[in-house]
Formats: C-alpha cells, structure tokens, sequence
C-alpha cells in the first residue's frame, strides 16, 4: 500500500474542454456516477470501458456506448464461445462459491450479483499462473463448475448482467460485506456518495462491532477544495445517505483522513481501514456516526463510543 496527499484541485471548465477530435475513449474504470458528466463536458462521443485481467481468461469490451457497462454477453456469444464465461453465486463472508446438490456452482438471474468464472482450457487446467506454491494457484481456480473436470479461473469481481445482456462491474469479492442480513456492494455505496456535490472521494468499507453479527458500512470521505468539516456538510451527507441508500447500506461511521489510501494501481486500499475499525482510541481522524435521533452525523469519540456500542445493540 502506498499513501499520497489527496489530490482536490478540479479544474475549472473551459469552452475548450470539448474543442478536440477525439471520438473514443477506451479504459477501465470509470465511475459510473461521472460517465455522463465526462462524456458531455469532454464532447466524447463513445466511451468503450472494457474488463480483463492480465492473467484472466476472460474479457468484455462495451462497443454499444451502453453508460456504465463493462461489456455484453449475450446467449448468441455464450453458445458460440469455447471458453465459457459465467456469474455464479458465491458467499459473499467466505469467498467461496455456492454450489447445489449435485456439488456443481449456481449461475445467477438476471440482475443479481454473481462471481465472475472464466473457463479455462483443459491443457491449462494445471497451468501456474502465478510464481509460487501450488496452493497459491488453487486459490484462483474452482474446478467442477458445470460438470465434472471443468476448471475456471476466479477473477474475484461481482459484475451482473441486464436483461440485454449488459455486463456492469459491482465489487470485489472480498469487499462487499453483509449488514443486518443484507449484502452490501461498497463500490455501489461509494458511487451514491460522491454523487454530493461535496465529496471529492468515498472509500466504502465494512468494520466489526462488539456483538453484532456481520460488518457495519464505513465510509472514509474526502471533502472538495479542501473544505472544513461543518454540521451542515454532516447533516448534508445524513441526508442524501437516507435520501439515496437502503437503511443497510448507509455508513454507520464515517472517517475524514487527511491521505487517501490507495495501492499502486491508484485503486482504493480498505484493507489497512477493516483493521483499524472505529475506535476512537485508535484513530486521529476525526469519527462520526448515523445518529438518527439527532438526523446528522455526530462526533464518535472516547466518552460517546460506549453509548453508541449500547444503542447499536438495541
């Protein structure tokens, strides 16, 4: 993990923004709650995000300007490809894939999150794709899939499929958490509050409480321009949180660091976050927590984390 200050500066718009030839952008990873706003603002007009993975067997491109879709799969192409691709349930505390009673993975419906698979070819089937121990590489694949013998490569994302065949990225396996018996999709979660006009950036993340069962949603926020925290950014968040997210997936806390933890990639970094939890003893930053009663986000601090652990018990 590497940490860097915050980058906040947006540039100012310029009637110039869209004075180019540039007809198609071609990536991975755009946000999609900024597709729209970057494509109009940049006169871009097709933006084709695509999905792999370097040592993947599988990937997606979205040819059909579709916003937020990493690609399509669709029947016609699942028939004609030798490789098959596949969403399938998974356990979402585990990690591990849902099988049925015959011991073979279950793909989803329509709309539902599942476990991106990529087949793998049978003269591969026992290939290192990584340096290392056997076990390492196991950890990647999960064999007997759809039939005996068949081997898959685990790509660790949840994407889901529209009902045209539309792919759209949902979270890594290991971040999405369950919450009060739901699962939660912290990418999801994170695009719904930088939707505010405030938030430059929100790293969604899942933290343990005494005696509850699953993990609370936390949010580490980073404010635009540098902006002071104020009781009117706080309620501002309370309520498009309310506003715009199940009861489930709106933040228990939140975190105001002063970096941005990302890893080398630039992608965000909740490892480090999981572990440090919400204890104010713990953590320099400034703590706040969904107090309902009050309809903001109040300070958590040592003397009100007791009164906080007995109410969420309640």
């Amino acid at each position: 993990m590497i940490k860097r200050e915050i980058f906040r500066y947006r540039p100012v718009q310029s009637n110039l923004d869209g004075k180019h030839k540039v007809r198609v952008a071609v990536g991975n990873g755009l946000r999609a709650d900024i597709w729209e706003t970057f494509k109009q603002r940049y006169n871009i007009p097709r933006i084709c995000e695509f999905f792999a993975a370097t040592e993947g067997t599988a990937g997606f491109i979205n040819l059909s300007n579709r916003t937020g879709s990493c690609g399509r799969y669709s029947p016609l192409l699942y028939k004609l490809d030798v490789y098959k691709k596949l969403l399938v349930k998974a356990d979402i505390d585990t990690g591990e894939v849902v099988r049925d009673k015959n011991g073979h993975c279950i793909p989803v419906k329509v709309g539902e999150p599942g476990l991106l698979l990529g087949a793998i070819p049978q003269v591969y089937k026992d290939h290192q794709f990584y340096k290392g121990g056997r076990e390492m590489n196991e950890k990647k694949l999960v064999r007997n899939v759809l039939e005996e013998g068949d081997c898959y490569f685990n790509f660790g994302d949840m994407l889901s499929m529209d009902s045209d065949y539309f792919l759209y990225f949902k979270d890594r396996i290991g971040d999405t958490f369950r919450w009060r018996g739901e699962n939660v999709a912290t990418y999801e979660v994170s695009n719904v509050l930088a939707k505010l006009d405030v938030i430059h950036d929100a790293n969604v993340y899942g933290v343990e409480i005494p005696g509850t069962e699953g993990r609370a949603g936390m949010a580490a926020i980073h404010l635009n321009n540098n902006m002071a925290i104020s009781l009117k950014i706080l309620k501002d968040i309370f309520e498009h949180a309310t506003g715009n997210l199940p009861s489930y997936a709106r933040p228990l806390f939140l975190r105001f660091p002063k970096e941005q933890a990302v890893t080398t990639t630039l992608k965000q970094q909740k490892t480090q976050l999981r572990k440090e939890g919400f204890h104010p003893q713990d953590i320099d930053d400034p703590l706040f927590y969904y107090d309902d009663q009050n309809k903001t986000y109040s300070p958590l601090t040592v003397e009100t984390y007791g009164q906080f652990l007995t109410k969420s018990r309640l």
